[in-house]
């Protein structure tokens, strides 16, 4: 595996650089960016069709910064001076632990004191410069796309609570036995606790907007769906214990035409160090599990991309708002729950023998849910469509 992207690099190139991108972050990143291109031309589409309007806010130029818009600035640009100037000093350190760094106290205090100073006075320069003596009241419109990197950065904020939140409450022994290396441990995030949490702030961030439920909701469904393929690749990549359960069976005939490491892959090198040492090796990475497992994560990337081109082929042709979510919801959980069948997981038992994980059991609410907002929207449209006959 390639815990880290010049891990692939070197392997590709035969090159020895080290770069301390990670690749499981690196591909939740540009899953990121991916689910905001889609986004984006989903607002604007809607926008275009006069769908969504933009949106009245009312600003006040000339106002001088106040001290906790300073302090804020300060704040947040000591944080980067701070480690950013000291992975500059201590990059080879950096370079090898990059998680253990960045939630470290490891930096340079001079560096953020000089850059924190830097961009509090900034801040109050600029604001003075342009500081009337009697400041202006102005409406300015916004447009639905221009929202677009804060709608991300909500959920991404939230998403990563929310995911964090789930995996604890999954992994209780863990967060007992050592609170604070679980609390900021980077690895152990659960998909849905991130949906689940980031679709609630990002609804109640653009609902301020203008934009109703049902047309957020259906902007954003393409692009969750080719966010969670693009991010599985990173799972992938890294080897970071998302895969399935041992499969030691014979490629099927019918399969022959696949790649072996498609049918079963023991994930050498992977990042959580799991498994049996691996002869020769030296280096952080240096285990293999030692029997062949399902390759999850690519199924589900490849299950998740045909999922996308189904929704967004049938975006246009729905006329009902909100049953493009709502058909996203069903999809999403049908592939979760199956998937899980063959995934290394925890169950917990339901009813008798009835053993489900925490994901089939959210998988299960999440598809019920799917199939109430379709009902409650298609009434909602046939509703409508009745009051201007």
């Amino acid at each position: 595996m390639y815990p880290k992207i010049s891990d692939l690099i070197n392997d590709i190139f035969g090159t020895h650089i080290q770069l301390p991108i990670q690749s499981y972050g690196m591909m939740m990143a540009i899953a990121f960016v991916v689910g905001g291109l889609i986004l984006n031309s989903e607002l604007k589409r809607k926008e275009r069709e006069k769908i969504l309007k933009p949106h009245s806010k009312k600003i006040i130029e000339g106002l001088p910064a106040t001290p906790f818009e300073i302090a804020l600035s300060g704040f947040i640009a000591f944080i980067l001076g701070f480690k950013i100037i000291g992975i500059i000093l201590d990059y080879k350190f950096f370079v090898d632990n990059p998680q253990e760094y960045i939630l470290s106290w490891k930096g340079s205090w001079l560096g953020g004191i000089l850059v924190g100073g830097f961009s509090a006075y900034y801040t109050w320069h600029s604001k003075e410069k342009k500081k009337l003596s009697k400041p202006k009241t102005k409406f300015v419109e916004i447009h639905p796309h221009e929202l677009t990197l804060n709608i991300l950065f909500v959920a991404v904020v939230f998403g990563l609570i929310g995911a964090k939140l789930f995996d604890m409450m999954e992994h209780l022994d863990e967060l007992f036995r050592d609170p604070l290396g679980t609390l900021f441990s980077f690895s152990g995030l659960t998909f849905y606790g991130g949906l689940i949490l980031g679709a609630i702030a990002v609804i109640l961030y653009t609902k301020k907007h203008g934009i109703a439920f049902e047309h957020i909701a259906d902007a954003t469904a393409p692009a969750l769906i080719l966010a969670y393929a693009v991010g599985r690749i990173g799972c992938q990549l890294a080897g970071d214990g998302c895969w399935g359960i041992p499969n030691p069976n014979p490629k099927p005939q019918w399969l022959s035409f696949l790649p072996n490491w498609l049918w079963s892959f023991n994930y050498p090198h992977n990042v959580i160090n799991e498994g049996i040492p691996i002869p020769g090796c030296e280096g952080q990475h240096c285990f293999v599990l030692p029997q062949p497992v399902f390759p999850t994560p690519l199924y589900e990337t490849i299950i998740c991309t045909l999922f996308f081109l189904i929704l967004w082929g049938i975006r246009k042709k729905l006329n009902i708002p909100g049953l493009l979510f709502g058909i996203y919801l069903m999809l999403n959980a049908l592939e979760r729950f199956f998937i899980e069948e063959i995934r290394v997981n925890r169950n917990y038992k339901i009813i008798g023998s009835i053993e489900l994980s925490q994901a089939q059991i959210i998988a299960i609410a999440i598809f019920i849910t799917g199939v109430v907002l379709s009902f409650i929207f298609y009434r909602k449209y046939k509703k409508l469509q009745t009051q201007r006959i």
